[in-house]
């Protein structure tokens, strides 16, 4: 059994891409082996979506950072059952810069995720964090799934009850819960704002490459214009050479023939004359 868990962890370190394959290949080598549960257990494993395989990776990969997050949890989780503000806000503003150093690993991650993938990671994170200690919480580096966290009201039902609580004491419990929801409400606000900034840091940097692009296209085609140019000019003094080439040619024929003609005129002349002095004198 530790074997199997061992070896189901490492399916989920896997690459996304590779997942399938090695979850299909441990089912086989476990029906071979005679273990024909082990082998259905393996084969009812999900391929993790991208977002819930970038948390397992974060798990994986940067454990430290994820411990530091899991711990703000349960220190929000303590200030909670003892009812003091001034922790539950340390604890948010310890997860929340957890949450802001794991945001920024996940985008190394993904090379430049949309700011959807990285809310749907932080969302996640956020739930592992309220919710990893429960016996019956997600399973850290096992995700499949994108797990939404619980509502404060949620978290509230986790706490022991506590002695009936006089008026005074519920209107200071309501104004704490209600400082707890500002103080979370603040977190997820900064959250929104960062997403934000990336999203327009990624707009900004695609108007640059697309001016970038747009510039080297209009450079690209006046180059183009100008080889055409060139080519046609070129195309034009080819031909012009041609031409007088050929007429080159022409006369050089015309030329060769007034040579031999002259040849057979100074011949017949040659032999004329020879004639002329072979007569014998009357």
């Amino acid at each position: 059994m530790k074997n199997l868990q061992q070896d189901v962890d490492e399916l989920f370190k896997l690459p996304l891409n590779e997942f399938t394959d090695a979850r299909n290949a441990l089912a086989r080598r476990l029906k071979q082996s005679g273990r024909a549960n082990d082998a259905n257990v393996v084969k009812t494993l999900a391929k993790p979506s991208v977002s819930a395989w970038t948390v397992n990776q974060l798990y994986w990969h940067h454990r430290d950072a994820f411990e530091e997050l899991l711990a703000a949890g349960q220190r929000f989780r303590k200030a909670q059952r003892g009812g003091k503000v001034a922790d539950m806000r340390g604890a948010l503003d310890a997860r929340r810069e957890a949450l802001s150093q794991l945001a920024d690993i996940a985008s190394s991650l993904l090379n430049n995720p949309t700011p959807d993938m990285i809310r749907r990671v932080s969302t996640t994170l956020e739930a592992m964090s309220a919710l990893a200690s429960l016996s019956d919480g997600p399973t850290p580096g096992r995700l499949s799934q994108d797990v939404d966290p619980p509502g404060f009201e949620s978290l509230a039902s986790f706490v022991p009850a506590a002695r009936p609580a006089t008026p005074a004491r519920a209107a200071r419990q309501v104004e704490e819960t209600r400082q707890v929801r500002i103080a979370a409400a603040k977190v997820s606000l900064q959250a929104a704002r960062k997403a934000l900034a990336d999203a327009r840091a990624r707009v900004q940097s695609l108007e640059s490459a697309q001016k970038k692009a747009h510039a080297e296209a209009k450079d690209a085609e006046k180059r183009r214009r100008e080889a055409e140019e060139r080519f046609k000019k070129a195309s034009a003094a080819a031909d012009d050479a041609s031409k007088r080439s050929q007429s080159m040619t022409a006369e050089a024929q015309d030329v060769t023939q007034a040579v031999e003609d002259a040849k057979r005129a100074v011949e017949n002349a040659s032999k004329e004359l020879e004639s002329l002095f072979s007569e014998p004198v009357k």
